[in-house]
């Protein structure tokens, strides 16, 4: 069963904004950038579901990434599956973010992209 991850207020009453300092959020999009890519294996985007599959054996900065952004931006939802052969991470974004949905999801996928 998924073990979904976030917060148990209504995401349409959260605001859509990261809590990390200018100094922070380098830091944690080198973090993201570098799980990307060392260990994501694909994604597929359906409107504001990211959907991530990442190797086994990055689980533990996988779970570490999400708990850092659970944090910071507190308006999305994380859903992390563990299975033997991959790690997916779906991410939703509520309907107030839609706006700005291909920035927030960018970061996860980047250094993907340029690796395809």
């Amino acid at each position: 069963m998924p073990a979904e991850t976030g917060p148990e207020t209504n995401p349409k009453s959260l605001a859509i904004a990261c809590t990390l300092t200018p100094g922070d959020l380098q830091k944690r999009l080198a973090q993201i950038r570098k799980l990307t890519a060392e260990a994501l294996l694909g994604h597929d985007r359906n409107g504001l579901v990211l959907a991530l599959r990442y190797a086994p054996e990055s689980v533990e900065g996988v779970r570490a990434m999400v708990a850092s952004e659970q944090h910071c931006c507190a308006f999305l939802k994380f859903e992390v599956r563990e299975q033997p052969d991959v790690v997916h991470v779906t991410i939703t974004a509520p309907e107030n973010a839609r706006d700005a949905a291909d920035e927030l999801f960018e970061q996860f996928i980047a250094a993907d992209r340029a690796n395809q």
